[in-house]
């Protein structure tokens, strides 16, 4: 069945949602959590260089910390489950791909994960991450709304 379990987090709490269904299932079937959480870097324009570097380094430590705590509330849920966790801060401007790469590097089984069930233009504008795990990986996910 699945045994290592991979939940990418943005903090949500649709994304919560995921988490807290991920450790319930792991918890009963013996399974183990991997928590991520994927930065975008800094949208670097090449007009900018000089004049947004400050802001810069300032965006990605503000990004990169809030990955940090997306991870650790995912490892205090599982810590108080008694749930085994591991958990890793990546960070991509495609976070989809970061989350295929991190379920296949860590040998997960199924990646459970949320998605925000945008429609119309908003969906074809914004995008969706989940959308294209799904349509780039043969593992199993399950989706939340």
């Amino acid at each position: 069945m699945f045994k290592t379990i991979l939940v990418p987090t943005d903090g949500s709490p649709l994304s919560d949602k995921a988490v807290n269904a991920a450790i319930e299932f792991a918890r009963l079937s013996g399974g183990k959590i991997i928590g991520l959480s994927v930065a975008e870097p800094y949208p670097y324009s090449p007009l900018s260089e000089g004049a947004m570097s400050v802001d810069a380094v300032a965006y990605q430590e503000k990004m990169l910390s809030m990955a940090q705590q997306h991870v650790k509330t995912i490892a205090e849920v599982a810590a108080a489950a008694g749930v085994p966790y591991e958990t890793c801060v990546a960070q991509s401007f495609s976070p989809y791909e970061e989350i295929i790469n991190v379920a296949n590097n860590k040998s997960c089984d199924v990646i459970f994960m949320a998605s925000h069930g945008r429609k119309g233009l908003n969906r074809l504008f914004v995008g969706s991450e989940t959308q294209k795990v799904l349509a780039h990986t043969m593992m199993p996910v399950m989706v939340f709304r």
